[in-house]
């Protein structure tokens, strides 16, 4: 029987099967922060359970830490705790910790990657939605709650139904100056942010194809925007290039054992899919939403549609915009280029080619904040930061930051922010705060008009 991309990693790693009932699933890596971990230690405890494998879990600080002098003591209380609750669970436990101060810390999402810890065919959970972005290697990757994480700790495999399967195809040529954060925010446009319930995608075709890694990365982060559990593209030649040599990455003769293998991670012709898509990438335009959920997404010199829903009125109030109007021209004060969707060099990169030898706009208050501190060091090697810093950008070290305002990168009740983040729902980067999301190059160029622009 021909086989997915998606039921060949699946079934590579089935244990067992319960008659009416879930799949019991292997579990690969296991992803850990801060934030989501210390109830599931507690649970291991209270139930006298003993941690299965810690070798197969790596942990790391970014969602409520600081991005401002991170060689200083915490000054939140709750972060400091989560922080310390979260060190001394690893030291107890055995597992590999990149806390703060160490070469690799940074958002989760990114150093798995960026250090070969994600590789292609695995399964990859960590209690944050956005774990899809490792989908991106042809993995199984989504995010679990607090008591999933306490059932991997104790047994590394997880009670999980199987979704059903999708594939979205996107052949042609996509238009100067389109992103894969475009590209993401129009397929959810088009098919909605319920489109993917119960199903887990794959994307397909040219334009995929033609994609970087960290493209790819971009648009398997936001596969969970469009309800699905989560998104992956099959591995290829430039999968392969990107893992080997990195820091994690399998070496020599296990490498070429696992190469071997990669290269069979691919879908079957013939293969049945229980829901397909194909969209033209001929008419992908640079995207920004409009609304508090990305869905709501429209070319950025559209204009924002009609609607007699109650929801999309009730958005469009608490955004303070009006049906039938654009949004070219707008004052923007705010602009956040960060978060697991795009704060990887390719981002930064694209920023600076835009702002170089520029002025940002007085009024906009603009951050810039890498991924990781490899992503750090790499912007200081290439000189990036001496384009932005001229710029009149402010550059901060790693975390999550203002894409969920856990800490002090708060934007302020009432103000827009053009955000490179996943999600612009209510309050997400502040209470009141109103959030347009877009790709980098148009968050750039925003700065420096202090206006939403083409």
């Amino acid at each position: 029987m021909n086989k997915t991309l998606f039921d060949k990693v699946w079934d590579n790693h089935l244990v067992s099967s319960i008659k009416n009932g879930p799949d019991i699933l292997y579990i690969d890596k296991h992803l850990i922060h801060e934030v989501t971990s210390p109830q599931a230690f507690d649970i291991l405890k209270e139930r006298k359970i003993d941690f299965f494998r810690p070798e197969k879990t790596i942990a790391t600080v970014d969602h409520n830490v600081p991005t401002l002098n991170q060689h200083l003591p915490i000054k939140d209380l709750l972060s400091r705790n989560q922080v310390k609750t979260l060190t001394e669970n690893c030291k107890k436990h055995g597992i590999t910790l990149f806390g703060l101060g160490n070469q690799y810390q940074g958002i989760v999402h990114v150093i798995g990657p960026e250090l070969g810890i994600t590789q292609p065919g695995m399964t990859i959970v960590c209690g944050d939605s956005h774990t899809s972005t490792h989908g991106a290697f042809g993995c199984i990757a989504f995010g679990i709650g607090t008591s999933q994480v306490a059932q991997v700790f104790s047994s590394q495999a997880l009670l999980v139904k199987k979704p059903k399967s999708m594939r979205i195809i996107i052949n042609g040529n996509i238009n100067e100056n389109v992103q894969p954060k475009d590209i993401i925010l129009y397929i959810i446009s088009k098919l909605g942010t319920d489109a993917g319930n119960g199903y887990f995608v794959e994307f397909s075709g040219e334009v995929f194809e033609n994609m970087t890694m960290e493209g790819r990365m971009t648009v398997c982060n936001m596969s969970i925007e469009m309800g699905a559990r989560g998104g992956m593209i099959s591995p290829d030649k430039k999968t392969i290039d990107y893992v080997i040599g990195r820091k994690f990455s399998p070496k020599d003769s296990i490498l070429d054992q696992k190469i071997k293998y990669w290269k069979t991670l691919k879908t079957d012709c013939d293969a049945v899919f229980d829901k397909e898509y194909e969209l033209d990438g001929n008419l992908i335009k640079p995207m920004i939403t409009y609304g508090t959920n990305p869905g709501m997404a429209m070319k950025i010199d559209g204009t924002i549609p009609y609607s007699k829903d109650l929801s999309f009125k009730k958005a469009l109030k608490y955004m303070g915009l009006k049906a039938g109007k654009k949004l070219l021209g707008k004052k923007i004060n705010y602009v956040f280029i960060g978060s697991c969707t795009n704060s990887r060099i390719e981002d930064f990169r694209a920023v600076a080619k835009i702002i170089n030898g520029k002025k940002k706009s007085k009024n906009v208050n603009a951050l810039i904040v890498p991924g990781s501190q490899q992503v750090a060091k790499q912007i200081i090697d290439e000189n990036l930061d001496i384009i932005f810093k001229k710029s009149g950008f402010e550059i901060r070290q790693p975390g999550c930051s203002a894409c969920l305002a856990m800490n002090e990168d708060k934007i302020p009740d009432g103000e827009y922010c053009v955000s490179t983040s996943n999600r612009n729902f209510e309050g997400r980067q502040g209470q009141g705060a109103r959030t347009f999301l877009a790709s980098p190059e148009t968050a750039a160029k925003v700065a420096i008009n202090g206006q939403i622009s083409l």
